[in-house]
């Protein structure tokens, strides 16, 4: 262990900020602009972590861009909506801080930076029939940004989306313009935005590695990249944390390792730690998780957990009584012939549509195939029948396939033969044909599909409510009436497509204030150490309130962190000198 006590530091700022996703780099931006000397530190070589594979959609109630998008929200019937959700599983003074402090937030970084958010007139809360909920308003998106702004080396630091994710090989594209790319002959409209968004990608990809126009979770961290070159904030790349310095019960610092070697770095207004969470840790995945959930993860290969394990090695604790330790996602899988696998997230192209059913291997449906991605893999792991080497499967029939997404089959039922001959996507000319190729029970699932249709004639689903919230509605088909989720399962062909559970971010983190002070087993802060995003235990408790439930609180405490950080006291004279290394 190295002696601390005799040897200099080798920087000293007023924040060091260690992680480079969207917490990490709002509490950086923050602190710069409320007067801090910041020193940002990413272990890797890009920035935007989970975030810039995300949807990149914000939760946050209350602002002032509700009231402009003619959707006013108040943060009294989002505490009402929040009671209802997490019931009595804590975390009260969490997320009444978080409430106070969002529209303050919002207000700083689209006022004073980079930043510019717009709230979704329709985003509907995820979970349904619930006192407070609302329908638009409390979904912030990330307007699109132009990457030609940055410099072309920042350019190449923002983590691109997934793969699966961009089109022509490199090609950005918002949710609600994948139809007008698929079906550019549809209409006028739909012409004009295919070929300028692939026009100006041709262009792009004369200079770039890949299309410059950024939405989504991109958008985001490029606004806030922007923003942290117009502010100056040094930034770090492959520069990880070894470990947190204290003196006495406080954090002064951490020692960190990049390219010039070990820094010591003192920190006089404390650490934050935003590294991503625990998502590939190995002993907290295995832990923590449910053993049909450990398999994929949807965190980038180099979110191990390290801001969490430094902290839990220095005495601070984890959260407990979670409704999850993490937030789930299905996810189909296609091997590639070189051996690689794609995995989709299935987040509501598919499921929310009329004319699909998820079964369990007992041939059994098990969920509201409408509810959140996060809800649908809760059912998933309740189901007795799930086990880590079974998955769950959406099936549908081919009326399916020539109106809708599945997963990544986007053009209908003329090119199934890829995906047939990959094994991606099943085919049976009847159910029971179909039962036996995926390994369920041929009578079973010949059943279920009788019960569902007898009701679907109706429009009606009795045994799990689908289409009865509004989210359900919103995301289902509204020519399929009287019900937009529901109707039978017409004659085969019958398509079948696997669904694994992946953790898209985690819940359990560590225990943490108000303010984001990170707390010891005692529920006392540990002076100078605070975390945001992933770090930092679920203040819904591991549930999944609405879009954007993750993103939301992590800026929005990255920004109470900062305000925390500038009006304490210097712990330099509140605690003795003696400084050790943990």
């Amino acid at each position: 262990m190295p002696d601390t006590t005799t040897s200099p530091w080798d920087d000293v700022v007023d924040l060091l900020v260690v992680g480079a996703g969207a917490g990490g780099m709002t509490a950086a931006l923050v602190g710069s602009l409320e007067g801090l000397e910041v020193l940002l530190c990413e272990k890797t070589e890009m920035v935007g972590g989970i975030t810039s594979t995300s949807g990149g959609t914000i939760w946050i109630p209350g602002t002032h861009l509700s009231i402009e998008a003619g959707v006013p929200d108040t943060t009294e019937a989002a505490a009402s909506f929040l009671d209802a959700v997490v019931g009595e599983r804590g975390g009260d003074a969490q997320r009444a801080a978080f409430l106070e402090a969002g529209p303050q937030a919002v207000e700083f970084l689209q006022s004073r930076t980079a930043v510019k958010l717009a709230a979704a007139q329709a985003h509907p809360d995820y979970i349904g029939n619930q006192p407070g909920e609302a329908y638009g308003g409390r979904a912030l998106a990330p307007l699109p940004f132009d990457g030609r702004r940055l410099d072309k080396a920042d350019f190449i630091r923002i983590r691109p989306p997934r793969r699966e994710f961009m089109a022509l090989g490199g090609m950005m594209t918002a949710r609600n313009e994948i139809d007008a790319l698929l079906h550019p002959l549809a209409s006028l409209g739909n012409f004009r935005l295919a070929a300028t968004t692939v026009l100006r990608y041709a262009f792009d990809r004369l200079r770039y590695p890949r299309g410059t126009r950024l939405v989504m979770g991109n958008a985001l961290v490029a606004q806030l990249l922007y923003s942290l070159r117009q502010q100056d904030v040094p930034l770090r790349f492959e520069t990880r944390l070894v470990e947190l310095v204290k003196e006495g019960d406080a954090v002064v610092g951490a020692l960190m390792a990049g390219p010039d070697g070990h820094r010591r770095i003192r920190a006089r207004r404390g650490v934050v730690l935003a590294t991503g969470g625990i998502a590939r840790h190995p002993r907290l995945r295995q832990q923590l998780y449910p053993e049909a959930a450990r398999r994929y993860c949807l965190a980038p290969e180099t979110n191990t957990g390290d801001g969490v394990e430094m902290a839990l090695a220095g005495g601070a604790a984890l959260t407990v009584g979670l409704d999850s330790p993490g937030l789930w996602m299905p996810c189909s899988i296609l091997k590639r012939q070189d051996g690689t696998e794609l995995m989709w997230p299935h987040i509501i192209l598919d499921r929310a549509k009329p004319g699909l059913i998820a079964v369990n291997s007992a041939g059994r449906r098990f969920v509201n195939e409408s509810d959140s991605y996060h809800d649908f893999v809760m059912g998933m792991l309740r189901s007795p029948e799930q086990a880590p080497d079974k998955p769950a499967h959406l099936i549908c029939d081919r009326a399916f396939l020539d109106k809708y997404i599945l997963g990544m089959v986007f053009h209908g039922s003329r090119r199934l033969k890829p995906f047939l001959k990959a094994g991606y996507l099943i085919e049976g000319e009847s159910p029971q044909a179909l039962a036996k190729k995926i390994g369920v029970d041929p009578a079973a699932l010949e059943q279920t599909l009788a019960d569902y249709n007898r009701d679907a004639e109706r429009g009606e689903d009795p045994a799990f409510g689908r289409g009865t919230s509004a989210m359900n509605r919103y995301n289902g088909d509204p020519e399929q009436t009287p019900n937009p989720c529901v109707r039978p399962l017409g004659p085969g062909p019958y398509y079948a497509l696997a669904v694994w559970p992946a953790d898209l971010a985690s819940s359990a983190g560590l225990k943490g204030d108000e303010d984001g002070r990170v707390l010891d087993a005692d529920e006392r802060p540990i002076h100078g150490l605070y975390a945001c995003g992933n770090d930092l235990g679920s203040m819904f408790r591991g549930t999944y309130p609405g879009p954007g439930t993750t993103l939301g609180p992590a800026m929005v405490m990255a920004w109470r962190l900062v305000q925390h950080a500038t009006a304490k006291e210097d712990l330099a004279n509140a605690h003795t000198s003696q400084r050790t290394v943990v």
